[in-house]
């Protein structure tokens, strides 16, 4: 119950308050005996006398990383979450400046880029000295505008992240912030007055009145009043060149983003074409490779069935010789034997037994008879091999 956050209390940047300090921190304050014993019950009001106590400032330290008073009352007020009057009274106040410091630091963990801006830039003019504790232990000094240039400038204060906010030229840029006037500019203004008044009494006491009005207007002297003027303005010439440096810096980085986006889209765009166009080449030479094979086929199985055919009718050819030579045979006599009749037919026989043995077609490589048969039918003389 002592380490909740209070019911009451708003969201910060969309999350607990007390979110905005590390886990690891967070669990280390809970356990340190300054937040158990010195940081119970606290409320807006009790905890100024607390903050009037402290006498250093910083995050943690040792080899246990013990955390600073500092940093217990920072998280106590983002637990209890005082009201924006109560903080800005905080900063307001110069005769403690660690309450000051306090209260610049919870600002700029829970307050707006505007509010930050316009209540922690005035402590510029602050040079007051202030301790710090260093993460071995030991003490350094530094002083209260050196602790808000970190604060407005740095991503890490005290051992906490603190939240992003916008440039100060981007803020004015929009109009939500005026641009920043120096609190030196009247002291300068106030000093060339005096001197351009105690030049005009000296020449009242010379007796050169008549020339008052020449000296005042004279170039040399509006030129040495330019020079003063800008070197006592050194800072925020110095401030718009950053400024400006910064917007071109950006510009460049925006510029050089958008041209790594656009190289990209066109190495995604030409990959995609080069696969679409390798996998067209390759459904290309597929389908040519099965009609190769398809021709292949058809023309083997056509040189085959011709091959065949030409078979077929070579031996219906031989048939029908045979037939005719049967049918041309003259008829035997009555008169004859039948020893006669078979010894005539036995070299007709013989004859035709030779000639089938000569043309190749018996021969025992099926090769050598097939290229025979072929060689039959087309009338030339069959291989002997």
């Amino acid at each position: 119950m002592a380490n909740r956050t209070d019911p009451a209390a708003k969201s910060i940047r969309g999350t607990n308050p007390q979110n905005l300090v590390e886990k690891i921190l967070r669990s280390k304050i809970y356990q340190n005996t300054y937040w158990k014993e010195q940081c119970f019950g606290l409320t807006a009001e009790t905890l100024v006398d607390k903050a009037m106590e402290i006498d250093h400032l910083g995050g943690t330290f040792g080899g246990n990383r013990k955390p600073t008073p500092f940093m217990c009352l920072v998280m106590k007020m983002l637990q209890i979450q005082p009201e924006k009057e109560i903080v800005v009274e905080f900063i307001k106040n110069e005769d403690y400046k660690y309450v000051r410091v306090l209260g610049a630091f919870y600002l700029r963990l829970t307050g707006t880029d505007t509010d930050v801006y316009q209540y922690l830039e005035p402590l510029y003019n602050d040079y007051r000295k202030l301790r710090q504790k260093l993460p071995d232990g030991n003490f350094a000094l530094t002083h209260m505008d050196e602790v808000i240039d970190e604060l407005l400038t740095k991503d890490h204060s005290c051992d906490i992240a603190l939240p992003r906010i916008k440039k100060r030229w981007t803020l004015e840029s929009l109009g939500t912030l005026e641009p920043r006037r120096s609190a030196l500019e009247d002291d300068f203004e106030e000093e060339e007055e005096k001197d351009e008044d105690d030049q005009i009494m000296d020449d009242v006491d010379n007796g050169a009145h008549e020339k008052d009005y020449y000296r005042g207007r004279s170039p040399n002297r509006e030129r040495d009043r330019d020079r003063k003027r800008d070197s006592h303005r050194y800072r925020d010439r110095d401030y718009d060149r950053e400024r400006g440096r910064g917007r071109d810096r950006e510009r460049d980085r925006d510029r050089d983003r958008d041209r790594d986006r656009e190289r990209d889209r066109y190495r995604l765009r030409d990959e995609k074409e080069y696969g679409r166009e390798r996998d067209r080449d390759r459904e290309r030479e597929g389908r040519e490779w099965e009609r190769r094979d398809r021709d292949r086929g058809r023309r083997r199985s056509y040189s085959r069935s011709r091959s065949r055919s030409r078979d077929r009718k070579g031996r219906d050819g031989g048939d029908r010789r045979k037939r005719h030579a049967r049918s041309s045979a003259s008829p035997r006599r009555h008169g004859d034997g039948m020893d006669n009749g078979s010894t005539r037919d036995e070299p007709k026989k013989k004859k035709e037994k030779k000639e089938m043995k000569d043309d190749g077609t018996d021969h025992p490589d099926p090769e050598i008879a097939e290229a025979n048969r072929l060689r039959a039918s087309l009338g030339l003389k069959p291989l002997k091999v």
